[in-house]
């Protein structure tokens, strides 16, 4: 498994789809916004073939991590978590104080394992209950 940077962002943006509009659900319109071009694009590759990918953008003090998606074939497999990881080294690295992100609701236990809080009251994406959690780094 090997999780690097990226500018190969139509590869993270094919899975994204995959996993959020085709999978979940959610508007092909929303997937790719104004965050993506000023972004970090982590992707995460099992013996070459792309299976994971996450974002990281950088503003002020704060990293905000997001669009972290795993391929069906990859879950269960502690390849999220490492993502997540990987995410944070970047904050790290660029000397950030906290790290934030919006969890679905059901995801907010495994954000909780790798040290982030809940914050601020749930919100509706598309209709999915999410919540805003952090971690000071």
């Amino acid at each position: 498994m090997n999780i690097h940077e990226t500018q190969d962002r139509e590869t993270c943006y094919a899975l994204r789809h995959q996993v959020f509009v085709q999978e979940q659900g959610y508007s092909a319109e929303g997937e790719i916004d104004e965050l993506d071009p000023v972004s970090i694009h982590l992707l995460a590759e099992q013996d070459g073939t792309p299976i994971g990918t996450a974002r990281v953008f950088i503003k002020e003090d704060t990293a905000k991590i997001g669009r972290v998606c795993v391929l069906r074939s990859g879950r269960g497999t502690g390849l999220g978590a490492r993502l997540i990881q990987a995410a944070v080294q970047v904050a790290r690295q660029n000397k950030m104080a906290r790290v934030v992100l919006g969890a679905q609701a059901h995801a907010v236990g495994f954000y909780e394992k790798l040290g982030f809080r809940a914050f601020a009251e749930p919100y509706l994406d598309e209709g999915e209950p999410h919540q805003m959690m952090e971690k000071n780094l």
